[in-house]
């Protein structure tokens, strides 16, 4: 597979090398927005505050549908006043009873893992909230414990559906005082994704697309893209991530402060260094800095210290700055451009970026 820059502003390639439609899947985000708060509020999530405020909430969910978990812990912030735990796993953790509330989220409704959780949180007397599609594993056992459940309409892989499963989670938070959500926010979200898809539309060339161009940037690099707040680190793994499964392609997730501790070291490796006499141009290092307006001052100092030590030694950098006064808002300006980019930068090998050809042979083999 060899990066071709032209694909990129080739219609026709762009059409046939995305038969399952992952660049229209992306750009339904602001419908999955409005879609995602108009069901959590037909489910009348209010009644969560009949258990009272439970003592911690856990989100489970694998994959696409875990980072719904991330989004609504970046929400909430560090003021919020119980923890919120992402966990992807098969097993609850054994501190989690009967005052907690469990949200299960699952893209098909029948994730192994996903479905194990909610059946022990069932059994730990815990409150469940499920998302996931109508008629599913999840569903069915939800509606056997009386336990509140949001249907909604997944289409496509759990990816790639992303704010339909996340927004009804923060919907959940929200009716029970856990976040911020006042009028007009997710309308707000929504118009942020919309304009996005609008800038990174196929037809637009790319010198003014900056999903293209951020899939130039990535391109015959090894990305290590580190975020420096509890918002842009969820972008940051959301970025990772959708390289991984839909462009195929390796990259590194870190966060400041922690990778001014162990991976700023990589700046000195093989990976940093360039050839400038070589024939051909190898893969080398290229440092991703997802920027937010809420940084601690330290980190701050951080990111700006690791950016003049990346060009000191001509490391590459691509900067990418949060906008929006809201978390949420800000989440969206970063995983919809990243979200484009990772659809592109697979288009310009010529990958299909829906298939995940591994994942589904890992699967049939643990099955077995």
């Amino acid at each position: 597979m060899t990066w071709e820059p032209d694909r990129l502003d080739d219609q026709a390639h762009l059409s046939e090398a995305d038969p399952s439609g992952m660049l229209p899947a992306v750009a339904a985000s602001a419908a999955q927005v409005r879609t995602g708060a108009r069901v959590a509020a037909e489910a009348h999530l209010d009644r969560l505050l009949a258990h009272g405020r439970p003592r911690a909430v856990v989100v489970a969910g694998m994959g696409g549908s875990g980072v719904a978990g991330d989004m609504l812990a970046a929400v909430a912030g560090s003021g919020v006043p119980l923890p919120i735990v992402t966990l992807r796993s098969y097993q609850l953790p054994g501190w989690v009873g009967a005052t907690d509330l469990v949200i299960a989220v699952s893209g098909s409704g029948d994730t192994e893992e996903t479905v194990s959780v909610a059946t022990q949180a069932v059994r730990r007397g815990c409150t469940l909230l499920g998302v996931g599609p109508a008629g599913s594993a999840l569903e069915a056992i939800a509606v056997q414990a009386s336990a509140s459940y949001v249907a909604v309409p997944v289409t496509g892989p759990s990816r790639a559906n992303l704010w339909l499963l996340a927004i009804p989670a923060v919907v959940a938070a929200a009716a029970l005082r856990l976040v911020s959500v006042e009028p007009g926010l997710f309308e707000r979200v929504a118009s942020a994704l919309e304009d996005m898809a609008n800038r990174c539309r196929p037809s637009s060339d790319t010198f003014i697309n900056p999903g293209k161009s951020l899939a130039m940037d990535l391109a015959e690099s090894v990305p290590m893209i580190w975020g420096t707040s509890a918002v842009t680190r969820v972008a940051a793994a959301r970025l990772t991530g959708q390289l991984n499964a839909n462009a195929k392609y390796p990259a590194i997730c870190g966060e400041l402060p922690e990778a001014g501790h162990n991976q700023v070291a990589v700046f000195d490796g093989p990976m940093a260094e360039r050839d400038i006499f070589a024939d051909t141009s190898g893969r080398t290092l290229r440092l991703v800095l997802l920027r937010d307006v809420e940084e601690h001052p330290q980190v701050t100092r951080q990111r700006e210290a690791a950016l003049r030590l990346a060009r000191d030694r001509d490391v590459p950098v691509t900067e990418l700055a949060a906008e929006g006064a809201h978390p949420l808002e800000r989440m969206a300006s970063l995983i919809g451009l990243g979200d484009y980019a990772s659809a592109y930068l697979a288009l310009g090998y010529g990958i299909d970026p829906t298939s995940v050809s591994a994942i589904t042979e890992l699967k049939a083999r643990i099955s077995q």
